[in-house]
């Protein structure tokens, strides 16, 4: 009997007797049939099921793929987000090329394969789930997302809750990532959150500053105080006041610009260039570099005074390779956000990008990733980006989803490891897994594993 709680399947088949082999077959879900494209479009309305079996051959065209693709066609432009599975064995090939095209999640060939279907209908489903829990995510007011930040890892949420404790104090925050892991953001989140929430934001990259120029950036200058100085202007400093300076890749500033800076964080007063006068300013400083400033302290190129000024706190944001499904999590934020700006029709993404997205490094982080998804959405011919439009090599994803694969590799791994540290010695690999020697001996029996 159908569990009317499960989610909801539609299985889109003229063939009666296959519709009661796959009710049949998916007792996880509840399974509703429909024979021809009106039925299924009335029962899409009704149930609103978010996965879709469709076979091509409906009639009035069972021999062929027209009713089929028009049955696909108007699912999606009722119902965007529903992953449609198609099914024919009408010229596999094409119909398969065509259906994602049209924005099918995924194409199998008939005879159907009740155990290969039913891992991409598993498949479909959890994607679906996951979608839907991002966009929740993203749309989100700001209030637990540090900053507008788009996150699910448990790494970077720690580093948004020690922001947040540290916000309403006037320490001193380094922010320490690679380039492109969103440390500005953390930055402008910080000082959303702190009691300067509503003064200046002054941000400025050290590094992109010619040496010359960045002391006049900082400081700012009196009128004659140089060849070209026109005018009394004031420095990012000044510019800040009452409210936060974010001095990007401090490291790349010049060591005797770094004592004119340590003088300003000692005793909070500024000199503009060709200038007497101090004038005090009150702001608070939030730095950033992707160096190691501490190799840099040892070789003398940055002071350990002025170190020990910046650092009061010191804050480590993990790349994005080390952010557990954040990848995904922005790959989505990032469709829509360009897709609605350029007004592309690119809807959502294709397993195989997934899959890709997942495994890829991202040695230049988020934004390496809001750049790809750029340049995805603009040249994309379907409504799914793939794997190939995002530039990444496809990845085998078989049982990804499949849980009992995924346990199987656990079982080994901790297997092989235990047994490594114990030199095969069963007995304390045994204890050393919780398990029972009996147990253990099931297991490398199951798994093939010699000793």
């Amino acid at each position: 009997m159908a569990n009317k709680t499960a989610p909801k399947l539609l299985v889109v088949e003229d063939d009666e007797g296959l519709q009661r082999q796959l009710k049949w077959s998916y007792e996880d879900y509840e399974v509703i049939c429909a024979g021809d494209r009106r039925t299924a479009i009335e029962l899409l309305r009704a149930h609103e099921p978010v996965v879709v079996t469709l076979d091509l051959g409906l009639p009035p065209d069972p021999d062929g793929t027209s009713e089929g693709f028009a049955t696909l066609v108007e699912i999606l432009a009722l119902k965007p987000d529903t992953k449609v599975i198609v099914a024919s064995g009408h010229g596999a090939r094409e119909s398969a090329l065509r259906a994602i095209a049209l924005g099918a999640y995924d194409f199998y060939q008939k005879p159907v394969d009740i155990d290969q279907l039913g891992l991409i209908v598993q498949r479909a489903f959890h994607l679906h789930e996951i979608e839907t829990e991002n966009r929740q995510l993203a749309e989100r007011d700001g209030h637990e997302a540090l900053g507008g930040l788009i996150t699910s890892s448990d790494s970077m949420l720690r580093v948004c809750r020690m922001i947040e404790r540290v916000a309403n104090t006037d320490v001193s925050v380094m922010l320490l990532g690679a380039s492109g892991t969103g440390k500005e953001v953390l930055a402008r989140g910080l000082h959303e959150s702190s009691g300067r929430k509503g003064t200046p934001f002054v941000a400025i990259n050290c590094a992109a500053i010619p040496e010359n120029l960045l002391e006049a950036e900082l400081f700012g200058y009196e009128k004659g105080a140089f060849t070209g100085a026109v005018k009394t202007t004031e420095g990012k400093i000044e510019l800040a006041e009452g409210g936060t300076l974010f001095l990007d890749e401090v490291g790349d500033i010049p060591l005797p610009l770094q004592v004119k800076l340590l003088r300003f964080l000692q005793e909070r007063v500024i000199e503009r260039i060709g200038g007497r006068k101090t004038i005090p300013v009150d702001v608070r400083i939030v730095c950033a570099t992707h160096q190691n400033l501490e190799a840099m302290i040892a070789d003398g190129a940055f002071r350990e005074d002025l170190w020990y000024r910046l650092a009061e706190v010191v804050i480590k944001i993990p790349p994005l390779a080390e952010r557990q499904g954040d990848a995904v999590l922005l790959s989505h934020h990032f469709l829509r956000k360009y897709a609605r700006d350029m007004k592309r029709p690119v809807k959502g993404f294709n397993a195989d990008a997934l899959a890709a997205i997942e495994a890829w490094k991202w040695p230049g982080n988020v934004r390496e990733l809001e750049n790809r998804m750029k340049r995805a959405v603009i040249m994309a011919d379907g409504s799914r980006l793939s794997a190939a439009d995002l530039d990444l090599a496809e990845v085998e994803d078989d049982d990804f989803l499949n849980l009992r694969s995924a346990r199987e590799r656990a079982d080994r791994n901790a297997i092989r490891m235990a047994l490594a540290r114990t030199e095969s010695n069963v007995s304390n690999a045994a204890k050393l897994l919780g398990v029972s020697r009996p147990t253990l001996y099931d297991l490398l029996k199951q798994y093939n594993i010699e000793t």
